[in-house]
């Protein structure tokens, strides 16, 4: 039987919350409640639930519930998870008439009286040796959330490339646009104490996939802990997400994030007031502000580059001055981003060279567009030239933006720079 520590880890920044396991006896509760939200999953509920509920029941040292909660399926579904409820203690069903994943994550969470509260997908993919660490820091008090992650060091991840890209660009644009600090969003494999879900799940509007991301989100701004375990993560060949649809419900969801904290329509400070006295809303740098000195940054890097560009295309040629001008003022670029607009001090050169790395991919861009002008038109006219380079850079610029501020220059990589760099 895997042990599970629940002794309070000791901090000084947060006071730790209850010990859950203690909370739970005392009351006569489930300490864990696991939900699985499904939606037409007749041919694999029964064979992942038996096999949840042996390993739960093998290693798990508390009492613990599974909840599969069935979000409008019209298949056999709902006939196959009332067969399961009958046959197996400690399994129950809610039936919702309506689909959504975060709708039936809100509805079953919202609704259990166990003390943690987890998710798992119904496929499976996450191992499951990987349930006790991710739900130990939350029984102990220690942690108000806990997430897999796929995209960590100690993570083991088999999937086809495509989804690797997408799941990649995806939480890029996270740290990019909303300063995220966890590193994968959309693992379906996530807990939370039951005390914080009812002050956090209520502000959670999105009632689908993007339930996931707006959740971390919202812990993030207001202050909690959030507490991330590499996984073990097999992609599931037979999975019916629609990547396309959901990535742009997902970019939605990111825009309606980013006008909420804009406009103050997200109470984060309300939140995080809720949540205890010692929780503090945290104030990220200003998206808009990094935009604007970025811009200004880009503009004059830009007019250096087309100055450049244009006193060395009559010695070298197009594409060796596109080359020698843009990674000139690259540099200069990164060195200005990194003091003007992320305000980044100490040593640079892991930014320097993950800047030139940035360089790499904005080149592509650029020489690729003057390539594929040169093979359209033989001998194009120089304002033409000076053109497809211009809106390429307008393109490698937002590209540029995106890396700085979701890679090279992210807070919690500076921060882990500054502190290897005192040890």
């Amino acid at each position: 039987m895997t042990h599970i520590d629940t002794r309070p880890e000791p901090s000084t920044r947060f006071a730790s919350r209850p010990n859950a396991a203690r909370a739970a006896a005392a009351r006569g509760v489930p300490v864990l409640d696991v939900v699985i939200p499904v939606y037409n999953e007749e041919a694999t509920l029964a064979e992942s639930v038996h096999r949840l509920h042996r390993h739960l029941h093998e290693t798990f040292p508390y009492e613990v519930r599974i909840t599969i909660a069935d979000n409008a399926s019209i298949d056999g579904t709902p006939r196959v998870a009332a067969e399961l409820a009958a046959d197996l203690d400690g399994v129950r069903v809610v039936r919702l008439e309506q689909k959504g994943r975060g709708r039936a994550l809100h509805d079953a969470w919202l609704h259990s009286d166990a003390e943690v509260l987890a998710y798992m997908d119904v496929d499976l993919s996450t191992d499951l040796t990987g349930l006790a660490p991710l739900v130990a820091p939350l029984i102990s008090g220690h942690s108000d959330l806990a997430i897999g992650t796929r995209l960590g060091r100690g993570s083991r991840v088999v999937r086809g490339a495509k989804r690797e890209i997408i799941s990649r660009c995806y939480n890029l644009i996270l740290r990019s646009t909303l300063s995220a600090g966890f590193s994968d969003a959309q693992c379906g494999f996530k807990a939370i104490r039951a005390d914080v879900a009812r002050e956090l799940v209520p502000h959670v509007s999105d009632t689908g996939w993007f339930f996931d991301t707006e959740l971390l989100v919202l812990a993030e701004r207001s202050g909690l802990r959030i507490h991330e375990v590499p996984v073990d993560w097999v992609d599931d060949p037979d999975s019916r997400v629609d990547i396309v649809s959901t990535a742009a419900a997902d970019l939605r969801g990111v825009g309606r994030l980013l006008r909420g904290f804009a406009n103050g329509s997200i109470p984060v400070n309300a939140i995080a007031a809720q949540l205890g006295p010692s929780r503090r809303a945290s104030a990220p740098r200003s998206l808009f502000r990094q935009v604007v000195r970025f811009g200004a940054v880009g503009v004059a890097s830009t007019a250096a580059y087309l100055v450049l560009f244009m006193l060395l295309h009559g010695m070298i040629g197009a594409q060796a001055a596109n080359l020698v001008a843009l990674l000139v003022t690259a540099i200069g670029n990164t060195a200005a981003n990194r003091r003007f607009t992320f305000g980044v001090a100490g040593n640079g050169a892991r930014h320097h060279v993950e800047g030139l790395i940035v360089f790499g991919i904005a080149l592509a861009i650029t020489s690729g567009a003057l390539a594929g002008l040169h093979a359209f038109v033989d001998t194009p006219h120089r304002m033409v030239e000076l053109g497809v380079l211009v809106l390429a850079n307008l393109i490698a610029t937002a590209v540029r933006f995106v890396l700085l501020r979701g890679w090279v220059f992210h807070p919690r990589r500076s921060r882990t720079t500054s502190k290897e760099a005192q040890s």
